[in-house]
């Protein structure tokens, strides 16, 4: 579970914790949000490190280094989980959404812009080893998302997170041979890379309706989910999204806002969840204002917060 901090000190002490596991960064707090949210820790799986990290921070960045240091001598493969957040390095800038996957070179100064909640795993690979197999490449992208070799990142990661391998499982090779294979996996993900995103002009308005449904669901937890932050994403007009919720009888606000109700609706009866607090709650999903999802709660579900959760 993640902290929830209110406290410049409390900030002070995850961006110690980040440095720890991941070096050298300089954090900023978010003005969009009145708490908050983080947790980091590291994981060692025969001498393969991962950080996971849980922030709604205003920004992460790096400054550029010689190269050859004990503090930059690692590429960072992200996974990310959850959320959405950009990332620039020199001249590029590339956006990340769940399951997305981005290599990014620590010696060179980079920014990254979480967009709300994020949640990612960070993979460090050795910049030599990267380096070796990346030729005359920039050791800085986006793999291609439906790529075979994407995809078998993902799977591979998602096993490595299994706490179990961190105790005591594998040999003093395994280490290695886990390295070679993403940064191998990488190479090939990132020379299958298009550029672009691809846009909807041949897609029609039930399966653009559909999209932007899904996308609602996948970004309940971005504060800056709207009709515009849904538009640019899904490369239509904000006009057109209007008129395919109000061809439904919808409206993209109320929408997103009933989506988000449900989703702590849940969250309040789920007994997993009795030690997170109603303001905490609320602001996993999305709501900045505690007095406003308060309001939004009651005309929703004719109770208040505290009685739903108490009287299931």
């Amino acid at each position: 579970m993640p902290a929830l901090f209110h406290s410049s000190a409390e900030f002070a002490n995850w961006t110690r914790d980040l440095r720890a596991v991941c070096g050298n960064f300089s954090t900023t707090l978010s003005d969009r949000h009145n708490l908050f949210i983080g947790s980091v820790h590291g994981q060692d799986i025969c001498g393969l490190e991962l950080a996971h990290i849980r922030t709604n921070a205003g920004a992460i960045s790096r400054h550029p280094t010689c190269g050859n240091g004990d503090d930059d001598r690692h590429c960072f493969l992200i996974l990310q989980s959850s959320g959405h957040q950009r990332i620039r390095q020199q001249d590029r800038v590339i956006e990340l959404g769940p399951e997305d996957i981005a290599l990014v070179d620590s010696a060179r100064a980079f920014e990254i812009e979480p967009q709300g909640l994020v949640q990612n795993i960070s993979i460090h690979l050795s910049r030599k080893e990267v380096s070796l197999q990346f030729s005359q490449k920039r050791l800085f992208g986006k793999l291609a998302r439906n790529s075979v070799a994407t995809h078998m990142i993902r799977a591979l990661v998602r096993s490595l997170g299994d706490a179990e391998l961190s105790e005591g499982y594998g040999g003093k090779s395994d280490g290695p041979a886990l390295e070679q294979a993403l940064i191998g996996l990488a190479a090939a993900g990132l020379d299958e890379r298009t550029e672009g995103q691809p846009g909807f002009a041949c897609v029609g308005h039930d399966d653009i309706y559909g999209l932007a449904t899904r996308l609602v669901e996948t970004s309940l937890q971005e504060t800056e989910l709207g009709p515009e932050y849904l538009a640019r994403r899904l490369n239509v007009s904000v006009r057109q999204l209007y008129r395919l919720f109000e061809q439904r009888h919808e409206s993209i606000s109320r929408y997103i806002q009933q989506r988000r109700l449900e989703r702590v609706a849940q969250d309040l009866r789920a007994h997993d969840l009795r030690h997170e607090s109603i303001t905490q709650i609320a602001f996993k999903w999305g709501f900045v204002d505690a007095a406003h999802f308060s309001r939004a709660f009651k005309r929703h579900f004719q109770h208040t917060p505290r009685d739903f959760r108490q009287h299931p």
